[in-house]
């Protein structure tokens, strides 16, 4: 494994500064190094970090697969963390809202903890109300999974790897998963998730990570700006769980096909808010999987200029903009405070509770196929 570059904050940003028009001729290599993050029930876990030769850097750990950091520079070329995380593994296990992890085996709300396939009903932990959130109570989040460091022609990369056994979390199957991150030379941080089974089961994995594009913790994320490639999202009751039909945003706050600042119609009387205590929904970028990676949703924050794209062949992007993060504050990363709405989620998946409402894409998986799914959270800049 290539040793990390010796490089400092400031020249990661004067390197960055050709991407944003800025002359400089210092050069960065490619790399991924890591180091150990403490220890989670006696096992080790590492810290994984990736840069591209732009300097821009991707830090992962093997615990749940968590995005810590993903630092890019703004429009001045001035480094900074988008993501909201925390300094130490311990955190991570005690007090973490799914901050940047794989979520699985099933992401977002299944409906009473049951769903029956084939004829056969299936019994889940109840975490959430009572229905099922993100696989459970100890779901792939909260798993350390076996890491393959790699340096690929699409940049550096980190292979993460686990079987989820027959009836764990009350899902049936023997799971093998591989998900992948790979830090791109265009500043994206791409994640190609891989499953198969040998019993038929439902799948629905994603990403959980929280971005603030003015920097984690500068802040609310409310005049960030949002365009959303949809014209349709998924209703829900006030515990999340799907009414079981589609809805048009025509006409509602949930438009934003045209560019609007997140918090510009958040405090509108709509019941839908109400029931999401704000943003908490499933839009619909397409009606099945048919694997064509496409962009669907852009956020700009004004101030920084930093700039996200989501591109994604799932049928489905869960909305979230931190509505459940504490209003007294949650203690982040570098002393910094996580604020009530202070960061966004933007989750690629299946619709929620699919495997219990018809006319939904099927999250079912069985005995010789493949789960694919690709997500790029990429980063750039306007001035």
């Amino acid at each position: 494994m290539k040793p990390a570059p010796t490089l400092t904050r400031a020249a990661a940003g004067l390197a960055l500064a050709v991407g944003i028009g800025l002359a400089t001729s210092l050069t960065v290599n490619a790399s991924i190094t890591d180091a150990p993050f403490g220890e989670v029930d006696g096992q080790p876990v590492r810290l994984y970090t990736l840069t591209n030769a732009n300097g821009v850097q991707a830090k992962i750990t093997n615990y749940g697969g968590i995005v810590t950091a993903f630092i890019a520079p703004d429009k001045d070329g001035k480094m900074g963390d988008v993501c909201l995380g925390f300094d130490t593994i311990d955190r991570y296990v005690k007090d973490s809202p799914y901050f940047g992890c794989i979520t699985g085996r099933y992401a977002n709300r299944i409906a009473g903890g049951k769903f029956t396939l084939d004829g056969k009903e299936y019994t889940l932990a109840q975490n959430n109300g009572k229905n099922a959130l993100h696989g459970g109570l100890k779901g792939f989040d909260k798993k350390i999974w076996a890491a393959t460091p790699s340096e690929s022609a699409d940049g550096p990369a980190l292979k993460l790897t686990y079987t989820s056994p027959d009836g764990e979390e009350g899902y049936p199957g023997n799971l093998s998963c591989t998900v992948t991150y790979t830090l791109t030379a265009d500043n994206g941080l791409r994640i190609d998730y891989l499953a198969t089974t040998d019993k038929p089961t439902v799948l629905n994995l994603t990403n959980h990570a929280y971005f603030n594009l003015a920097g984690h913790g500068e802040g609310t994320i409310l005049d960030h700006v949002f365009e959303m490639k949809a014209d349709r999202f998924v209703p829900t009751d006030d515990a999340g769980i799907p009414l079981g039909q589609l809805a048009s945003v025509e006409g509602t706050p949930f438009d934003f096909r045209k560019p609007t600042a997140i918090g510009a119609r958040v405090d509108q009387d709509d019941q839908q808010l109400k029931n999401g205590l704000g943003y908490d929904h499933n839009y619909v970028m397409k009606d099945s999987r048919d694997g064509k990676l496409a962009h669907v949703a852009t956020v700009h924050d004004p101030k920084s200029g930093r700039v996200l794209e989501v591109h994604t062949d799932e049928p489905g992007l869960q909305f979230y903009i931190g509505n459940y993060l504490p209003k007294d504050g949650l203690a982040g990363k570098e002393g910094k405070t996580y604020i009530y709405r202070g960061g966004f989620c933007l989750e690629s998946q299946t619709f929620p509770d699919s495997p219990n409402q018809k006319g939904f894409p099927s999250p079912v998986l069985r005995p010789g196929e493949t789960y694919k799914q690709t997500t790029i959270y990429r980063l750039d800049v306007r001035k």
